[in-house]
């Protein structure tokens, strides 16, 4: 059977373009989300290796998850949904502390603090009238996984199985790393991103990604917040 055929679309957190997080991101992962254009990548192929997935995706924090439109709704909809929505919920009101910064971008969070938890379940929520649902081979695909019941619920009703009681606020910047290199690799991050993390960072912002197809990498369409309002 082909691939549903369409782009895909993505809202997720990701710090300014310019901020030096995502520049230093942006290296680390070799590519700029903010753009389709390569740039220039010269770092050790292990590196592009441990990277290859998060790559893709570029620097980010997922609030809901890869979707395809539902019929009858446009992007155009979904962006107009999107304005009105960060103007009127207060998005600099979720913030994560520099305190658990390293926590969350060497690996998952282990909890999600309760009000950064609820504004992501509210863009869930929010936003899955947007989301077609799944077809039969996508959704054998992932309940492949080992989902426990709570997130096969999760994934069949809204798109995505790490969802409410099971988010967790996350920036992914490598591959799954064996359990005997996870120190190593942990380290090595803090190391090289530690002078970023000495700030409170607010989600102020909403960005739309778009993947235009399958083989594709995500990329920044536009970006929402009180101030913010237009494609990039």
């Amino acid at each position: 059977m082909p691939e549903p055929c369409g782009p895909r679309y993505a809202i997720y957190y990701t710090p300014a373009r310019e901020h030096p997080l995502t520049v230093a991101a942006s290296s680390w992962l070799g590519r700029d989300a903010f753009s389709a254009d390569p740039i220039e990548d010269a770092r050790p192929e292990a590196d592009v290796r441990l990277t290859s997935e998060p790559r893709r995706y570029g620097f980010h924090a997922t609030l809901k998850a890869p979707f395809r439109l539902r019929e009858g709704t446009s992007v155009k909809d979904l962006e107009q949904a999107l304005s009105r929505f960060a103007v009127t919920v207060p998005l600099s009101d979720r913030v994560f502390e520099n305190r658990s910064s390293r926590r969350l971008l060497c690996a998952r969070s282990r909890q999600s603090h309760p009000n950064l938890a609820r504004f992501c379940g509210a863009v869930v929520e929010e936003f899955d009238r947007f989301r077609a649902p799944m077809d039969g081979d996508d959704l054998e695909r992932r309940m492949s996984r080992q989902l426990d019941e709570v997130e096969t619920t999760n994934l069949v009703t809204l798109g995505y199985p790490y969802v409410l009681g099971r988010f967790r606020f996350h920036m992914t910047l490598t591959e799954r790393a064996p359990e005997d290199g996870r120190a190593a690799m942990r380290a090595r991050l803090q190391g090289r991103f530690e002078p970023y993390l000495s700030e409170d960072y607010h989600i102020d912002t909403l960005s739309l990604f778009v993947q235009e197809h399958r083989s594709a990498d995500f990329v920044v369409r536009s970006q929402f917040g009180a101030a913010l309002k237009s494609a990039v």
